[in-house]
Formats: C-alpha cells, structure tokens, sequence
C-alpha cells in the first residue's frame, strides 16, 4: 500500500508540475497577445513612440538655445549699432 501511495503522490506531483508550467505558457501567451493588441491600437491612434518624443523634444531644445543665442547677438549687434550711431557728430 505505501508503494503504491508514492506512486499516486508521484503522479499528482508530475501532474501539477505540467499544469504549472502549462499556466506559464498560457499567462506569456496572454501577455502577448495583449501587448499585440495595445501597440496595433496605439499605431491607430498615431501615438507617437517615446524614442520619438524624446528626439523631437530634443531638437526644439536645441532650437529654442539657438534662437535665445541669437537673440543675444542681434541686442548686441543693435547696441554697437546705436553706440556708433549716436557717437560725435563730424
């Protein structure tokens, strides 16, 4: 009767072993799938990626330090201008 306990307790054991990694396999399947489905809707939707964002953010940064550097330039260049202008009259 022992023997055939550990047998029993074995096969159980093994059978719960597959149904375990077979709930694995489900849960990435799942996971898959509704990965698949959030990106196809968001390319719908013309959601922009992060990498994207992050570029374009980027570069009106960069656009934005340019503009206020020559901003900066053309208040000097004006200055220089006014200052050789409104000097002694010959």
């Amino acid at each position: 009767m022992t023997q055939s306990n550990n047998r029993v307790l074995d096969e159980f054991a093994k059978l719960m072993t597959d149904a375990a990694g077979a709930a694995q396999g489900l849960r990435r399947e799942v996971e898959t799938v509704f990965r698949a489905q959030g990106e196809r809707m968001l390319r719908e939707m013309d959601v922009v990626s992060r990498e994207e964002f992050e570029a374009v953010k980027a570069m009106a940064q960069k656009a934005r330090d340019e503009n206020d550097a020559l901003a900066a330039r053309l208040a000097a260049l004006e200055d220089r201008l006014r200052s050789s202008s409104a000097g002694p009259s010959n």
